[in-house]
């Protein structure tokens, strides 16, 4: 009768016996792991990365070599040929300008616009290569600004709207230098979508669900992959109409979708003081999954929260930062994490350009490669639910590297006498079937990378970690794309070094600790309490542990 009495009074007073609960505990007792709110919150974020693949894939039609050309001068001998692979031994190199033609016409790419062939044609390799240094840069702004000031929703939004802005510039680039200078803005602009995409649909479920959903995102990427040959090939004529085409969709989702329907992370809100902001996000989802949070709910704030709130206002947070790289585990821990991502991201996107220097039709290899992305990140998703991260990433990032350099097999010796513009050699069925598994493999120890960044570092420096590894990605794209250029010379080496800097990453990996079915730390000073209390247990996974049975007693003392 005294517990009946005790329960009624704690559900009808809300102010007497307070009940004070962090985010993780409110979402696993009240809201739901994984409701239906999150989910519609999950979907709608995870659109965005559509454009992120758009933005980063759209250069492999754009700045493609043409396939063949044609003379149109009596002195050309009346020849024709393929320019990459198989045709006519005749070479462009050898020809007099004007006495030649490509088959699809200037307008085609930027190659065919500007003449980026023979002497010129390592400038192809420009516009990617900046794009991704833009990318870099754009990784560390944006994952400060997100954590510091302009929170996960507002940082999705500006990088949008810049995104389509920089796309719709890029289509009316006069020439190579101002093409490459804009696709370095669009780079920076788009790099705060997917950092802050993943934090704001990983943040906003329970910790079971972590993994699961850090995947929905590039379910999204794998559709935009899939696309781009779908919009590509009516304008393969003009590759200025792809760019054009492409730059209104963040537009029209950035101000009917998002702004209107996506909340912000209540974490991050509650790390900024915002408790009363962040109480009323849960509220709503709770709502919307047919709950109700207690009247006398109120968040408890994480420890060290008003130290790292006026690190962030008065320093433009470089206190939190400096911790974090002062921090002996978490400094390890990140320099790791970025070696990591640096082969990672050199093979993942590298793969994706050089489709071209397998010979065979690019729309259909583009197309062969985006559908691969499904299979990894559905496979990624189910193993992810049960499989340790540390185990599927180095897995998955080994059976890449072997894959990458069991493609040399395949590949036919070329003609050493013939320019390599006009390359004799082919690719055959079986070299595309395990290039296709390789890009499967490494595409999912991309995605398992970001979920593993994710749960590896606290909320106030969790955007910033993932920024690390983000520009550690792109720096590793960034000089991909000059191995590209040069397999358009050589196939067989290029296939070599991704498969090479895919196994070592997948050993490096087996440095990193594993975080599966973890709590999620908010603060730096929260786990380094933890690490204290905690003595010798310098892992996530032990200190983890020791807090989700502090939690639960917490709770248990609570309900009584």
């Amino acid at each position: 009768m005294d517990e009946e009495r005790r329960g009624l009074v704690k559900k009808q007073s809300p102010v007497g016996n307070k009940l004070q609960l962090t985010v993780d505990e409110v979402v696993e007792e009240y809201v739901g792991s994984f409701g239906f709110s999150q989910l519609l919150q999950v979907f709608l974020v995870s659109l965005a990365w559509i454009f992120d693949a758009h933005s980063t894939l759209v250069t492999i039609f754009t700045d493609a070599q043409p396939e063949s050309w044609r003379c149109i001068a009596p002195d050309c001998g009346g020849t024709s040929g393929q320019s990459g692979g198989g045709g006519g031994d005749a070479s462009v190199c050898r020809l007099k300008p004007g006495t030649w033609e490509w088959s699809d016409g200037n307008a085609s790419s930027i190659i065919a616009e500007w003449g980026l062939v023979c002497d010129r044609r390592f400038l192809a390799a420009l516009p990617a290569s900046v794009y991704f240094l833009g990318s870099l840069i754009g990784s560390a702004v944006f994952g400060c600004l997100a954590d510091a000031f302009l929170g996960r929703k507002r940082s999705v939004l500006l990088s949008c709207l810049l995104t389509s802005a920089t796309i719709f510039l890029t289509s009316l680039s006069p020439n190579i230098w101002i093409y490459a200078l804009l696709r370095f803005a669009n780079g920076f602009f788009r790099a705060g979508i997917g950092i802050c995409c993943l934090v704001l649909s990983t943040e906003a479920v329970g910790r079971k669900w972590r993994g699961q959903v850090g995947q929905y995102g590039f379910f999204f990427f794998a559709a935009g992959f899939l696309s781009i040959p779908l919009i590509a090939y009516p304008t393969r004529t003009c590759w200025r109409n792809l760019y054009k085409i492409i730059s209104f969709i963040p537009l029209v989702y950035s101000v009917f979708i998002l702004v209107p329907f996506v909340s912000e992370s209540p974490r991050w809100l509650l790390h900024r003081g915002r408790s009363g902001e962040a109480l009323e996000v849960l509220k709503r989802y709770a709502r919307i999954n047919g709950k109700e949070l207690p009247l006398n709910l109120s968040l408890l704030e994480p420890s060290g929260n008003e130290k790292n709130l006026a690190a962030c206002e008065g320093e433009n947070n470089t206190s939190t930062i400096e911790k974090l790289w002062n921090t002996r585990w978490a400094a390890k821990r990140m320099s790791m994490v970025m070696l990591t991502g640096f082969g990672i991201g050199f093979v993942y996107y590298g793969v994706q350009l050089n489709v071209e220097n397998l010979n065979f039709n690019l729309y259909f290899t583009v197309a062969i490669n985006a559908m691969m992305e499904i299979p990894a990140v559905f496979i990624g998703s189910v193993l992810l639910s049960f499989m340790n991260r540390r185990l599927l990433f180095s897995s998955s990032a080994v059976l890449a590297g072997i894959s990458c350099i069991s493609c040399i097999i395949f590949s036919s010796t070329e003609d050493s006498n013939v320019d390599k513009l006009s390359m004799t050699e082919r690719g055959s069925l079986p070299q595309l079937m395990i290039e296709a598994i390789g890009f499967m493999a490494v595409s999912t120890a991309f995605d398992v990378l970001y979920i593993y960044c994710v749960e590896l570092f606290p909320t106030n420096v969790r955007n910033f970690a993932v920024s690390m590894l983000r520009q550690t990605l792109m720096l590793g794209a960034s000089v991909s794309s000059l191995l590209v250029v040069f397999g358009r010379l050589n196939p067989s080496v290029s296939f070599l070094v991704f498969g090479v800097l895919s196994i070592v990453s997948g050993l490096f990996s087996l440095w990193l600790p594993e975080t599966r079915n973890f709590h999620l730390y908010e603060t730096l000073e929260q786990q380094e309490e933890d690490e204290r209390l905690n003595c010798g247990c310098r892992e996530s996974g032990e200190l983890g542990r020791d807090l989700d049975k502090k939690v639960e007693l917490k709770m248990y003392d609570q309900k009584l």
